[in-house]
């Protein structure tokens, strides 16, 4: 009976790495289909798509929880358009899942199920934590988040292609990045649709990724 249990166990951990392998080919593959050949976008267009996915990023939705190593994230309440600093004394710790003190998770569920209206805390298929410190967005000028993005060291190691990988792992996981323009009623969306952006981004990156000057 032991003996069986285990194999039973076994049986399951190679299930789920077949399926997360197989899982993973599936979004290499959509994210090709995404990709354009390079050079194939002219430098203006690319510069165009960098401004749609610079309104984007920017976007308190999109921008609130890349912040700085103080590790405090930004709150843009439903129905204000002025970001302040997350209320009830929500601080990242080292850790930027708010271990330290109050866990993000003490609010945010890690959900795929529909966001509900606000006051209720937005949810995500993956768990909420800040971004880490290089992927600071917040406060910065397009130009900078431009150079920032374009740079493996500051970028997660990705290079054009792993910046369209990204967004389409984080679709299957149901993550924030989708989740961006869905929050539930009352608050306020990055402007495009998620497909939008994955497509500006593909634009980018077969301009060569231009920045603005």
């Amino acid at each position: 009976m032991k003996i069986s249990l285990i194999a039973w166990v076994l049986a399951g951990v190679a299930i789920s790495a077949v399926t997360g392998i197989v899982a993973a080919k599936d979004e290499v593959k959509l994210a090709a289909k995404d990709l354009l050949p390079p050079g194939s976008v002219n430098r203006t267009d690319g510069l165009a798509a960098w401004k749609r996915i610079e309104a984007v990023v920017t976007h308190p939705r999109c921008a609130n929880c890349h912040v700085d190593a103080k590790a405090i994230p930004i709150w843009t309440p439903a129905g204000e358009t002025k970001p302040r600093v997350h209320g009830m004394n929500i601080h990242g710790g080292e850790s930027r899942i708010g271990t330290e003190a109050v866990p993000c998770s003490t609010c945010h569920m890690t959900s795929t199920q529909a966001n509900e209206p606000a006051p209720s805390p937005p949810r995500a298929g993956i768990d909420w934590q800040l971004a880490p410190v290089a992927f600071i967005w917040f406060g910065k000028s397009g130009k900078e988040i431009c150079a920032q993005m374009k740079d493996p060291k500051r970028n997660g190691g990705r290079d054009a292609a792993g910046l369209v990988e990204h967004l389409r792992h984080d679709a299957s996981l149901n993550g924030f990045i989708p989740r961006g323009w869905a929050p539930g009623e009352g608050r306020s969306t990055p402007p495009g649709t998620f497909e939008d952006h994955v497509k500006d981004m593909a634009r980018w990156a077969a301009a060569g990724q231009p920045c603005p000057n």
